[in-house]
């Protein structure tokens, strides 16, 4: 009886649309509930590394997300004092397409949101409800019991929760665990390229590292907009203010910024701040029946720019576990968690670690701008080899 009902995927962001892709390929029935009334994600930029386009190769979406994607020629690191160049990838480079074989892309996410769904959609044995929050679950025999928080009850062959952050499925399994702040919080804009000066370099990925703050800055949509995200360390974290109140703290906090970066704070758009939290890594996600996917499952800070990468990883792991063990789940899920947690974990832990690199100030900094000014290509290719050499797939 299991077997005639859809496997249930909670949210429908980048890991659940791609989870959901991946088993409706392997040809299972699915079933995605999103908790809002539109499906869509929030509309700002985000990097991929090359480890997640084999991924996209396996789902089938790999030439429709190269068509959305910015490929930059480099991905650095600059002092948000002085300007000058700290490290960076040479993503541009032969030498880094033959050491990874694909490429490093910015791409907007809310086109690559779209490739997945577009995906989903065009698959019979694919449903999406919206207006569907998770309230609850049981496992009954070969079903799983959702309950709505409206009260309505739906029935699958198993559960995969991809609610994000906040996610609510982990919250029925685990119990109440608020995420962790790390003391940042993070303002993002988009703005039209024509807005931005020339001075500011228009094709790289930048990241402007300072003593507890930086920017992020880079194009999309074939350079007709300019991503921006400017991160600092407050002690109000929660605070909730007006645009003028926010600028003045920002103009403050950079205040020893690089001219540069000043620009780019003048064309932010201040309405909202998202405060910067991860969780410490965990071994078990998976509950009979039940697991856990992307960032509900681990949840890290943007250092390393991989949970979405991460979340995609997740997902095609995961319908290849499903589609190995015949429809045995539990085995199945515990399979997918045993391939992923320390991959994952190192993720969340590493993120940390480079989150203090990025700002540093006074001496230390100075240490590692020095040291960093000394690494080559290949050292630096080396030590990111463990994330973009990728996952292989069980067969």
């Amino acid at each position: 009886m299991s077997q005639d009902l859809p496997i249930l995927v909670i949210g429908a962001g980048l890991g659940g649309v791609a989870a959901a892709l991946g088993l409706a390929k392997s040809g299972r029935k699915v079933r995605i509930l999103e908790a809002t009334e539109e499906l869509g994600v929030i509309g700002y930029g985000i990097q991929l590394g090359p480890n997640v386009f084999p991924m996209f190769r396996q789902l089938g979406v790999e030439k429709e997300v190269l068509q959305h994607a910015h490929f930059p020629p480099d991905v650095m690191m600059n002092d948000a004092i002085t300007g000058a160049r700290i490290v960076g990838l040479n993503t541009g480079s032969k030498g880094f397409r033959e050491r990874f074989k694909d490429p490093y892309v910015a791409i907007h996410r809310v086109d690559l949101h779209g490739v997945l769904l577009d995906a989903c959609r065009k698959m019979p044995n694919v449903e999406i409800t919206a207006s569907a929050e998770f309230g609850a679950c049981e496992e009954q025999g070969e079903r799983v019991i959702v309950r709505l928080t409206d009260g309505r009850t739906i029935e699958g062959s198993a559960l995969i929760g991809a609610d994000g952050l906040g996610s609510a499925v982990r919250k029925h399994f685990i119990g109440e665990e608020k995420p962790k702040p790390n003391g940042f919080v993070a303002h993002r804009t988009i703005v039209p390229m024509e807005q931005v000066a020339s001075h500011v370099g228009c094709d790289e990925v930048i990241l402007w590292g300072g003593p507890g703050f930086h920017i992020v800055q880079y194009p999309l949509r074939n350079r007709s907009l300019f991503n921006i995200v400017a991160v600092f360390r407050t002690e109000n974290l929660y605070e909730r203010a007006d645009e003028e109140t926010y600028r003045r703290v920002l103009m403050e906090t950079y205040k020893t910024a690089h001219p540069t970066m000043h620009h780019m704070l003048r064309m932010m758009d201040l309405k909202r701040r998202w405060v910067i939290a991860d969780r410490d890594p965990i071994r078990t996600w998976s509950f009979g029946r039940c697991t856990l996917l992307g960032d509900a499952a681990h949840p890290t800070t943007q250092s390393d720019a991989q949970g979405a990468c991460m979340a995609i990883e997740d997902a095609v792991v995961l319908a290849a576990r499903i589609q190995e063990a015949g429809g045995d789940f539990t085995t199945a899920f515990k399979r997918y968690e045993k391939d992923r947690y320390l991959r994952t974990a190192r993720i969340v832990l590493e993120s940390r670690h480079l989150w203090e690199f990025y700002h540093l100030g006074g001496i230390e900094a100075e240490v590692r701008n020095d040291a960093s000014g000394k690494q080559t290509d290949d050292d630096v290719w080396r030590c990111l080899a463990w994330i973009y050499d990728g996952v292989k797939l069980p067969r």
